[in-house]
């Protein structure tokens, strides 16, 4: 498989709650930052649990000498915390943002001065400027809270509208999803990239578990199949890789500006598909 031209290719990490676990991400930082992707970006914990962990991530990956991004959300934030963290972001030298509503930590009732993600997006566009790129969440299968898909289009983009620079959608396994959306949101006047998300397929059950979580839908065929492998991890692996590279061809053939590859902290299962495919960041 070959790309005619170069694309943005970025990562996503989580903070780790160990210290052998910062001590691996260091390993798959490298390997990674050795492909000189667009960027990295680093996830917040539900209402902010992680703040100091994606906080200290941060630092830690921007040794890289990569471009990183930390996810902000506003659940359960009010305007003085989040200033703080800009604040803080900026004087380590952050210059990328990914902005979003974020999860409900379980048990919370909700609470917070930001309703929804275009709130954030302005309230940083106020305190900032244009210091920060923002990134916002885009649902090509429908945020699995919306009341509908148009509902979902129009907070999408509100949240351009609000400032948004680029858009990384959750991760799916039907190309026609994503281009289905684009060509949504475009008819609304919007411009901006918008970024496939891509999940590496290497262990079954937590993809059913977090595709349940985000709303994500694995096609019928793609299940039965997952699940036949039972503990052949080899043949699962090589069967997800297949798949996943195949999407990913699709989504680049079609026109999509890049890929950000959700790594759950591992190399090897989003490069072994980049190395496929031929890419050039």
């Amino acid at each position: 498989m070959t790309t005619a031209s170069s694309h943005s290719i970025s990562f996503e990490f989580f903070p780790p709650r160990t210290e052998s676990g910062d001590q691996k991400l260091q390993l798959v930082r490298d390997k990674l930052a050795a492909r000189s992707p667009h960027f990295f970006s680093v996830t917040f914990g539900a209402g902010g649990s992680t703040r100091d962990k994606t906080f200290n991530t941060v630092a830690s990956v921007r040794q890289s000498g990569i471009d990183t991004a930390p996810h902000l959300s506003c659940v359960l934030s009010d305007r003085s915390a989040v200033r703080d963290m800009l604040h803080l972001y900026r004087e380590e030298g952050v210059e990328r943002i990914v902005a979003l509503r974020g999860d409900m930590p379980s048990g919370s009732m909700g609470g917070g001065e930001f309703r929804y993600a275009s709130d954030l997006i302005s309230f940083i566009r106020e305190e900032t400027g244009d210091h920060f790129k923002l990134s916002v969440a885009a649902y090509p299968e429908c945020h699995p809270q919306a009341e509908h898909l148009e509902r979902d289009i129009g907070h999408f983009v509100d949240k351009v509208k609000a400032g948004a620079d680029m858009a990384i959608t959750q991760y799916f396994f039907n190309a026609d999803a994503y281009f289905h959306f684009v060509d949504r949101v475009r008819a609304h006047g919007v411009d901006i990239p918008i970024v496939p998300g891509i999940m590496p397929i290497t262990n079954y059950s937590k993809l059913a578990r977090f595709s349940e979580m985000c709303g994500a839908d694995i096609p019928r065929w793609m299940r039965r199949q997952l699940a036949s492998y039972g503990d052949d991890s080899a043949s699962l692996q090589a069967f997800g890789h297949e798949v996943v590279t195949g999407l990913c061809q699709q989504l680049i053939d079609g026109g999509a500006p890049g890929l950000h590859f959700y790594t759950l902290n591992q190399a090897e299962p989003s490069l072994n598909i980049i190395d496929e495919l031929r890419l050039e960041s």
